[in-house]
């Protein structure tokens, strides 16, 4: 007899009511209450003694944290706020209602009450959050299962979430580090381009009336103006389908990707930050991972997806296949030319006093260290050049249009 599987309903999150009503003692009164429909918060005020005249679901403007996207920090911050829940003594279903009560999130709140329903039916942890791997990678859910499968689910919890804390402020290091000076230029080159287009040919106008040869730069600037004001339209549709041709060639072309990713890794400065965090990623996801009793090979294939870069990518699946043939990671890794000496010896030792996850711990928070530093430094030296280009095109442009009116002073 075959038997028919049935699926599990899942549970709709409670939604915000804004209501208007009288008190038990006939004054008006207005607040909000958490229900799952009208009649079910009309309900529950009837309980607490009103009767309500009006009973209207909250609503949110677009730009509201409310509909604002999941974000790796909401993760990070979820798996905290369970692992405290868990090593406090709260059961785990009551955890998931407590933690979706205070997130502001609507996306982020259904997929706790999605969580919820899924274990709630039957289903684990890991299955639970696999059914929703935009948010939880293969890396969560494998040391999920893993803290699950032991027991220890409470303690895994707060391991992955002092990860992912961990790999989210190194990300944002980098971010910071790469997006500062392209900030401050691209604002540079919007400046020269209002001024090309939009100042320059009022300057042009009164120099026609001098009935004198301009000097030769003021004449270049006209030039680049005309220009601009020719074919602005043309040249912003060209830089906004470059920037989609790229980004569409990056997420499809895997040589691309790894071209990509070799270049800024020979860049002064900024090669070294990249390098260092590189380092930083596989050694943090590997001392997680192999600390959690996942396998060597397995935890280097977790270890090759969070690197980051390409490059590194390739050399850490070279690294799994030398361990896979019975190499130490240590030859393993020194054979890729990819890493420090310092690394190599720190995880020589770790394999050979048997605290591999220990050492690798420390290798993390050293070159973890070592970008905090880069990118606090790269910050004050970079200043000083960012000055120098705007200087050069701003103050180029300025220059430019006054030189005419400094020859006619010098005549009169």
């Amino acid at each position: 007899m075959a038997t028919v599987k049935q699926k599990t309903k899942r549970e709709k999150p409670p939604v915000t009511f804004n209501w208007e009503g009288k008190d038990k003692s006939g004054n008006a009164s207005k607040g909000s209450i958490n229900a799952e429909s009208v009649s079910t918060a009309r309900a529950l005020l009837r309980k607490q003694g009103i009767m309500p005249k009006k009973v209207r679901k909250q609503t949110h403007s677009m730009f509201s944290s409310h509909n604002k996207p999941i974000k790796p920090l909401d993760i990070a911050l979820f798996t905290r706020q369970m692992a405290t829940m868990l090593k406090s003594g709260v059961p785990l279903l009551q955890g998931f209602e407590i933690v979706a009560n205070g997130v502001e999130k609507a996306k982020m709140k259904q997929v706790i009450h999605d969580l919820k329903s899924d274990v709630n039916g039957g289903t684990s942890f890991a299955k639970a959050l696999e059914r929703h791997p935009k948010h939880f990678d293969d890396l969560y859910c494998s040391l999920v299962n893993a803290g699950e499968s032991s027991g220890a689910l409470e303690t895994m919890l707060d391991r992955i979430a002092s990860y992912k804390e961990k790999m989210e402020k190194l990300k944002a290091k980098i971010k910071k580090a790469m997006t500062y000076p392209i900030a401050v230029i691209v604002i540079g080159l919007i400046v020269s381009a209002i001024l090309l287009i939009k100042v320059v040919p009022q300057f042009e106008a009164v120099f026609s009336s001098f009935g004198a040869d301009l000097p030769a730069f003021t004449l270049f600037v006209v030039g680049l103006s005309e220009i601009a004001q020719d074919w602005w339209f043309i040249a912003l549709i060209a830089i906004i389908a470059s920037g989609f041709i790229f980004q569409k060639t990056h997420e499809k072309s895997q040589k691309f990707r790894e071209f990509l990713d070799r270049t800024v890794l020979k860049l002064p400065i900024i090669g070294k930050i990249l390098h260092n965090s590189a380092i930083a990623r596989f050694s943090r996801t590997l001392a997680t991972t192999f600390a959690a009793g996942v396998p060597l090979v397995d935890a280097l294939d977790s270890a090759a997806g969070a690197s980051g870069n390409v490059v590194y990518e390739k050399a850490i699946h070279q690294i799994k296949n030398g361990v896979s043939t019975g190499q130490s990671l240590q030859n393993a890794v020194t054979m890729t030319g990819l890493f420090p000496p310092m690394a190599t010896q720190m995880i020589a030792i770790g394999e050979e006093a048997g605290s591999l996850d220990m050492m690798l711990d420390k290798v993390a928070s050293f070159y973890e260290d070592e970008v905090d530093d880069a990118v606090d430094n790269l910050s004050t030296l970079i200043e000083p050049m960012i000055m120098a280009v705007l200087g050069v095109l701003v103050g180029g442009l300025v220059i430019a249009m006054y030189l005419p009116i400094f020859q006619l002073g010098n005549v009169v």
